[in-house]
């Protein structure tokens, strides 16, 4: 039985749906039709990037003839008043709602005035904004012994806690950041535990004005209506939708409060990887971070739709026979389509990176009228011993940061990365050793050119 149904027999109930006889019933009389209507179905679009859902919901409810009164609680629930909107989907030209207030004495509680030209069973649709219900993303990878190319596999986490039930329930995952979302978001903050009735016009006019364009801009994601064939799996359906991503996970779920679930989104196999580690002391010390390299592209394998926010973990096969080994758990951010990725798996114990000073000197000493020093230039000479103790092949990323005006001599290939630092790339073979080596000038006081 649905519980948000029963008004008299439920306490806290988020949604109470009562017809009322009659214009001139005062409110001491206010009696609930007594059997009502479970929820037909419901629909929720939950946004990513902010913590809010739309709801849409659908009831077949019997109106008398003339006027009729419908009530609408949220008690104990994180649904949002002042975004409620009802519409008949059956009849509308003969079912309007004439006004919509909240009842004196009754608390979290609206009201609509609705005008019937018949008498009977009409569908209706109730939508509105709830916080609590969240998703996010986990993702597998699985990569082959030689650590070339991996299986890719992604999934959905739901998790309602807006303390509201939904029975039959069709769930849309949004990924990416909505600006207009995030102001509706803002504006409910700023109504954050106050009584509607009590909410200035302005901040009301602002917020109604902002719920609007949010329901326009998503009208074709909550008018759509995906159903998922008996005979076939459930999986997610993908399309691109402008400024954001859609995941509509195709057939029902029943999520009550509290309720999660982890849902199944995509699995690709064979996606191509780089092995790539970095060795930057002022950022990790003397570790050499672990990363797999790949590019969310059709070349890759991927590419169809932007990768939303998630948790990694990372496997490695280790055998031919498939043995596995854990590599690491890392998180990733929002990855649009053609974006390569990396993802940090932790300190690599088989990479050795060894930076070691050979020699130091100061030349080129320039003095002022009085003999004390004003200008120097100073001379570092670097040896990095490098070793891969792996059996496979890997991409070695070392970088260097230098301050002041700097020159660097070497036969090493190296890349400026910006005016302070430089990296060097280097292929290593299985079981590889290798030394890099450059010599460091730094100009300083008077001696400095910038």
């Amino acid at each position: 039985m649905n519980r948000t149904s029963l008004r008299m027999t439920v306490a806290g109930s988020a949604i109470i749906l009562g017809l009322l006889w009659g214009a001139a019933a005062p409110l001491q009389a206010r009696v609930n039709v007594v059997t009502l209507p479970d929820r037909d179905k419901v629909q929720l679009t939950i946004y990513n990037s902010v913590d809010l859902t739309l709801v849409k919901e659908t009831r077949f409810l019997t109106f008398r003839k003339g006027l009729n009164r419908l009530e609408f609680s949220w008690a104990n629930t994180l649904i949002d008043p002042t975004s409620v909107e009802f519409r008949a989907v059956t009849q509308p030209d003969k079912v309007e709602v004439l006004d919509v207030s909240f009842p004196p004495r009754v608390a979290n509680t609206l009201e609509w005035r609705i005008q019937s030209e018949i008498a009977g069973e009409v569908k209706v649709e109730i939508r509105y904004f709830t916080s609590g219900i969240s998703w996010t993303a986990d993702y597998v990878a699985e990569a082959a012994q030689a650590e070339r190319a991996m299986d890719f596999a992604g999934a959905v986490r739901v998790a309602n806690n807006s303390g509201e039930d939904y029975e039959n329930a069709q769930v849309r995952l949004v990924v990416g950041v909505i600006r207009l979302v995030e102001e509706i978001a803002q504006l409910a903050q700023q109504a954050a535990g106050r009584d509607p009735a009590s909410l200035t016009s302005g901040l009301r006019l602002e917020k109604g004005r902002k719920l609007a364009e949010a329901k326009e801009v998503f009208k074709r994601v909550a008018d759509k209506d995906d159903e998922a064939p008996a005979d076939r799996p459930r999986e997610i359906v993908k399309e691109g939708m402008s400024e954001y991503f859609l995941y509509s996970v195709e057939g029902r779920d029943t999520i009550p409060n509290g309720w999660a679930k982890r849902l199944p989104s995509f699995a690709v196999a064979g996606v191509p990887i780089t092995s790539y580690y970095k060795f930057e002391k002022e950022q990790w010390g003397d570790q050499v971070m672990r990363y797999y390299r790949f590019t969310n592209s059709v070349a890759g394998r991927l590419g169809k739709e932007p990768l939303p926010d998630g948790q990694v973990k990372a496997f490695r096969f280790i055998t031919p026979d498939k043995l596995y080994a854990f590599v690491g758990r890392t998180a990733v951010k929002y990855i649009p389509v053609d974006e390569t990725v990396e993802m940090e798996l932790g300190n690599d114990l088989e990479i050795l990176v060894k930076p070691k000073l050979m020699n130091w000197e100061k030349l080129e000493l320039a003095f002022d009228q009085w003999g004390n020093i004003k200008g120097w230039t100073t001379k570092e000479d670097w040896a990095i011993e490098v070793q891969n103790s792996k059996e496979i092949e890997v991409v070695l990323d070392i970088r260097r940061n230098f301050a002041g005006d700097w020159s660097l001599e070497t036969k090493d290939a190296y890349e400026k990365v910006n005016a302070d630092k430089v990296k060097f790339v280097l292929p290593l073979k299985p079981g590889e050793k290798r030394t890099l080596t450059y010599s460091l000038t730094t100009r300083q006081g008077a001696n400095a050119r910038r």
